[in-house]
């Protein structure tokens, strides 16, 4: 993990969900939202898929998690950011000594937006 790399902390709130009423997933109905066309065969097969998905999620659920932190990442990180100091910054002059292209004593671009 790069020295960089720092995770901004937040609460992690549990959500009491309740139980789905019909656990069966009307594939052709998904399907239709996401645009995809399936055949008769792929129906029966991602069917088949997600109700196991389904029976695995509901497995999770029976799970006992009493006493158990929620955490967001797998690693334990902290804010690496420095103290917000005023300091000395490049001259002017010593910034525009390598630029590629100046003018009256700024930097100077390409244009990028037609008006």
């Amino acid at each position: 993990m790069p020295d960089w790399f720092f995770a901004v902390p937040y609460q992690v709130v549990a959500v009491q969900s309740t139980p789905m009423a019909d656990p069966h997933i009307d594939v052709r109905y998904v399907a239709n939202l996401a645009r995809i066309d399936l055949s008769n065969d792929e129906v029966a097969r991602f069917g088949t898929q997600l109700e196991d998905v389904m029976g695995y999620i509901k497995k999770l659920g029976e799970v006992d998690v009493e006493g158990i932190e929620p955490y967001t990442h797998p690693l334990i990180r902290s804010n690496r950011v420095r103290k917000d100091e005023p300091a000395s910054s490049l001259p002017a002059e010593g910034f525009l000594q390598n630029t590629p292209d100046q003018a009256n004593g700024q930097l100077r671009v390409p244009k990028v937006v037609d008006a």
